[in-house]
C-alpha cells in the first residue's frame, strides 16, 4: 500500500508526464506548421510516449491501493523562435523530469517503499535515454547552424528516430 506522502508525489509526477506529453504536441504542431514533416512526426510519437509514461504510473498508484488523480495541467509554450530553441527547450524539459524521478527515487527510499523504489527504477533508465537523445539532437542542430539545407537532412534523418521509436515495445 502507498504511504499519503508517496501518492502525493506520484500524483505529481503524473502531471508531469501527462504535461511533457503536451509539450511534445505543441512541439509536434509547430514544427508541422514550419514544414517540418520528419520533426514534428518524431514529436507526436514522443507525445504518444509520454502519455503512456503517464499512464503508466497512474495505473500503478492504483494498483497499490492509490489513487491516481487527473489534474488540471499547465499549456506549453507554443512557439519558438527556431528550431535549436525547440530542442534546447525539451532537453531541460527532459533534465527536469530526470530530477523529479530522483526525487521520487530518494523519497521511496527514505519511505522504505522498495515496491515503489523498483517500479521506479524503470523511469531512471528511460531518463538516461531521453536526456541522451535530446543532448544528442541538440548536437546535431548545433552542427547544422543556419544551413537550410542541413536542416533539410536532418528533418529527413529524424524521420528513423521516430519509427524506431514507434516500434520499440512500450512498458
Amino acid at each position: 500500500m502507498l504511504s499519503e506522502r508517496m501518492q502525493t508525489v506520484l500524483n505529481k509526477q503524473v502531471r508531469i508526464e501527462a504535461e511533457s506529453s503536451q509539450i511534445y504536441l505543441a512541439m509536434a504542431s509547430w514544427a508541422e506548421q514550419k514544414g517540418l514533416e520528419g520533426v514534428s512526426e518524431f514529436m507526436y510519437d514522443q507525445s504518444d510516449e509520454e502519455r503512456q509514461h503517464m499512464l503508466k504510473l497512474f495505473k500503478y498508484i492504483n494498483e497499490r491501493g492509490g489513487h491516481a488523480k487527473v489534474t488540471e495541467l499547465n499549456g506549453p509554450e507554443l512557439e519558438f523562435g527556431s528550431i535549436k530553441e525547440m530542442f534546447e527547450t525539451l532537453f531541460k524539459h527532459e533534465v527536469f523530469v530526470s530530477q523529479s524521478i530522483n526525487d521520487l527515487v530518494h523519497i521511496a527510499l527514505e519511505d522504505k517503499d522498495y515496491a515503489t523504489h523498483n517500479f521506479l527504477q524503470w523511469y531512471v533508465a528511460e531518463q538516461i535515454e531521453e536526456e541522451a537523445q535530446a543532448r544528442t539532437i541538440l548536437d546535431k542542430i548545433n552542427l547544422i547552424g543556419d544551413d537550410k539545407g542541413g536542416l533539410y537532412l536532418f528533418d529527413n534523418d529524424i524521420k528513423q528516430l521516430a519509427v524506431v521509436s514507434s516500434v520499440a515495445p512500450s512498458a
